[in-house]
């Protein structure tokens, strides 16, 4: 049990350090927060992270599209929760006429949240005489991971609902969240957004492989949710292809995914904010992965993404890159449509990325 006695060990200090004793965990994961944000450690904005000694690499860009206000937001947290090797980043696209303000809202609670509840659960397994934390660790790492995300996307979700000044009963986000710490990723996804690997195969090439599910409405699993609640899936007449979620006797609200923070007027007709969480161990064959929301997916392919972030040579501007790219396929591709916001985060595994 020492290396997780030690890592808990190590964030109690810095929770006690930071909220001078009264034992409020939150407002402790708070406090980071904002010593985090002065050292630079936190990017909110397009740009890159870099920090000394890491072996993270960050590259975030984020375009308006043509339906008004940029509903699109990203984060990016090195050294999370004060632990050398943790990184937290996310993407969020809201949609709604209140998806921006839910977006942020959700991109501001979410991290410390995660952190808060990581460490008492961290502390719950640490104490658990039934849990031998170091006979598996990549299996007890993984739930204490999936179970603190789980309870902070219920609180997140619950904490939006109550919110006096932002209403998303008609609006909402997703939410794509990657966790770093050491050689493992823990990947968090609500929403249509996407993860894609970017790792060498046998022969040398580098290949994409998708980390996570676009949780679109008509998804055999989502779809026979929503129906058992009563909602309803279909397409409209001049959007063929294009499944969206309606409350039984409305043709409203009309969402184009199946999971979302918010959009409490169709919560009890399917709709969920519950994430699928999963692992993934990085060896040195994995290079970088690209997180994004649909506005990229909707016209780039995985290998096409892989392929443009890989080209880049400066590592930096790799997510304006694939952005640029985006862009120039809407115009092509599907020039009769509003374009969407379009963002994306490059998280590159080796502050040097291999050649």
């Amino acid at each position: 049990m020492r290396q997780f006695s030690s890592m808990f060990n190590g964030l109690a200090r810095s929770i006690r350090g930071k909220n001078s004793g009264n034992g409020d965990g939150k407002e402790a994961a708070e406090a980071m927060a904002k010593d985090a944000k002065k050292n630079d450690l936190i990017l909110r904005s397009s740009g890159s992270v870099n920090v000394d000694g890491s072996n993270n690499l960050a590259s975030v860009f984020s375009k308006r599209g043509r339906k008004g206000v940029n509903q699109d937001c990203a984060i990016v947290w090195e050294e999370f929760g004060c632990q050398a090797d943790m990184l937290f980043c996310g993407i969020f696209d809201g949609h709604g006429p209140w998806g921006h303000f839910v977006a942020k809202k959700v991109r501001e609670s979410m991290p410390s949240s995660l952190l808060c509840n990581w460490q008492e659960t961290l502390a719950q397994a640490s104490l658990d005489p039934e849990i031998d934390l170091e006979s598996d660790k990549k299996h007890q790492r993984f739930h204490i991971w999936k179970h603190s995300y789980l309870r902070t996307c219920a609180a997140v979700d619950h904490e939006l609902e109550q919110h006096r000044k932002i209403d998303s009963f008609y609006s909402g986000t997703t939410a794509l969240t990657i966790v770093r710490q050491g050689d493992l990723i823990y990947v968090a996804n609500i929403g249509d957004s996407r993860a894609v690997l970017a790792t060498t195969s046998d022969d040398g090439n580098l290949v994409p492989v998708q980390l996570t599910v676009d949780f679109k409405p008509n998804l055999p699993q989502e779809a026979e949710r929503i129906v058992q609640c009563k909602g309803r899936v279909f397409c409209l007449h001049d959007e063929p292809g294009v499944h969206r979620v309606w409350l039984p006797d409305e043709e409203s609200p009309g969402l184009a995914m199946s999971r979302a923070f918010g959009d409490y007027c169709i919560k009890d007709y399917g709709l969920i904010s519950v994430p699928e969480v999963t692992q993934r161990h990085i060896t040195s064959r994995d290079q970088f992965v690209v997180l994004a929301t649909d506005g990229v997916w909707d016209v780039v392919s995985n290998q096409e993404a892989v392929q443009i972030v890989s080209s880049t040579p400066d590592k930096q501007k790799a997510a304006k890159q694939l952005v640029v790219y985006a862009v120039r396929a809407w115009k092509k591709k599907r020039k009769d449509i509003a374009m969407d916001d379009i963002s994306a985060i490059c998280l590159f595994f080796h502050s040097s990325p291999l050649s």
